[in-house]
């Protein structure tokens, strides 16, 4: 499936180039080219969304009632086409991507005032309060509790896996207020102001590819406002699997993807292949680029049909194909990265990739990013729900007999 792109779209993508080619710094773009996870350096790339804030363009997708851009689907794939082929850093998910668009469809307007704007600035870095020791993904088994006491919640527990927090100044997170019926019954959600509270302890967890990037959120007694609860007590299962309809379907991936593939194809020419030749001659290596590419074609296609309006975008199962097919289809991506790596791929370069750090890798920036991004990559068809999970919705969605 094909956008025909007008004359006056072209005109569109011309002006995004142009905007894209000049007002990145430096920093910005050595963190773009040194992001090898779905979050990318912090610092930069929360310079980068003012700047794109200050131009408009922050959030794409937004409405523009709420700040956005009121671009046209196709303006929204050219922009996403022209932004990830020059290695920008991508912005942060959490709040563009997820409570954003979660408190349009179901918060307060007073909540909307209170926290859309900095969701958008870049003022406002939002942590995930999710998963806990004993709630994967079996997420409606958390324990992390909230008892209502005046005003305040009283919040006792902890969370796991809550990415960037010990970067983030809010964070929006499941409670557990009832244990009365099902487990889905009695959980809340809750917005949270702050990440230092008086009883709060936030420890970051060193990932396989040397990153801090993951925490563990401690809470003991810890009062927050009921304020900060979207929907009703006991029904933020509910919000939750607005949330998750957000995080699993998103922004477009496959422009990121082809421009991986096109980075892919020119290691490959400058690697020299165990069995002579170049990556890129190697008829083994051509057979695997090119199944992969005809699958991210085809993921591609999906991807217009559900932003264009297609009725599969309103399949209750999309959500779920769409993170299960960009996930693997990342691996997939991951892993020719390392083949073409090898060797070179292994030193663990943690001071080259620092953004600013002044330290030349050793090999190409291709060696230096394949193997934390491989490392980085096991955990996509973990998060926002494993990918077995996800097949098992799908199931649930087909007619029997």
């Amino acid at each position: 499936m094909d956008i025909a792109f007008s004359a006056e779209l072209e005109a569109f993508r011309r002006e995004v180039a142009a905007f894209l080619d000049t007002a990145p710094t430096p920093e910005i773009r050595e963190a773009g080219a040194k992001t090898t996870s779905v979050f990318a350096p912090f610092e930069q790339v929360m310079a980068w969304q003012k700047i794109l804030h200050a131009k408009g363009w922050a959030a794409p997708g937004w409405p523009k009632e709420y700040g956005g851009t009121g671009w046209s689907v196709e303006q929204r794939y050219i922009f996403a086409e022209e932004y990830w082929a020059r290695d920008l850093p991508p912005l942060l998910p959490n709040g563009l991507g997820m409570v954003g668009p979660l408190l349009m469809e179901m918060g307060t307007e007073e909540q909307k005032a209170k926290y859309l704007p900095g969701i958008l600035s870049g003022e406002d870095y939002w942590t995930q309060g999710y998963s806990e020791p004993g709630a994967g993904s079996d997420l409606a088994s958390l324990s992390c509790s909230a008892v209502a006491d005046g005003d305040d919640y009283v919040i006792n527990g902890s969370k796991i896996w809550t990415t960037l927090a010990h970067k983030a100044n809010r964070m929006f997170m499941l409670v557990r207020t009832s244990r009365d019926g099902k487990k889905q019954q009695g959980i809340t959600f809750l917005l949270l102001d702050r990440v230092d509270y008086p009883g709060m302890e936030i420890r970051p967890i060193i990932g396989l590819d040397g990153m801090p990037e993951q925490c563990e959120v401690f809470f003991t007694n810890v009062r927050v406002p009921q304020s900060g609860r979207v929907g009703a007590e006991n029904d933020g299962w509910t919000v939750a699997k607005a949330l998750l309809k957000h995080e699993r379907g998103g922004a477009a991936q496959s422009p990121a993807m082809n421009r991986k593939l096109a980075q892919l194809r020119a290691a490959a020419a400058a690697t020299a292949s165990p069995n002579g030749g170049t990556f890129a001659a190697d008829p083994v290596f051509q057979r695997d680029l090119g199944e992969l590419e005809a699958e991210i074609a085809s993921y591609a296609a999906f991807e217009k049909m559900v932003l264009t309006d297609h009725p599969i975008g309103h399949d209750p199962a999309s959500p779920s194909m769409n993170k299960v097919m960009s996930s693997e289809l990342a691996q997939r991506v991951s892993v020719l990265m390392t083949r073409v790596a090898g060797l070179n791929g292994l030193p663990l370069q943690l001071g080259a990739l620092e953004v600013g750090g002044g330290i030349a890798p050793l090999g190409s920036m291709h060696d230096l990013v394949a193997m934390p991004y491989y490392l980085n990559s096991r955990a996509t068809t973990i998060y926002a729900g494993t990918n077995e999970v996800q097949r098992d919705l799908i199931s649930r969605t087909l007619p029997v007999g």
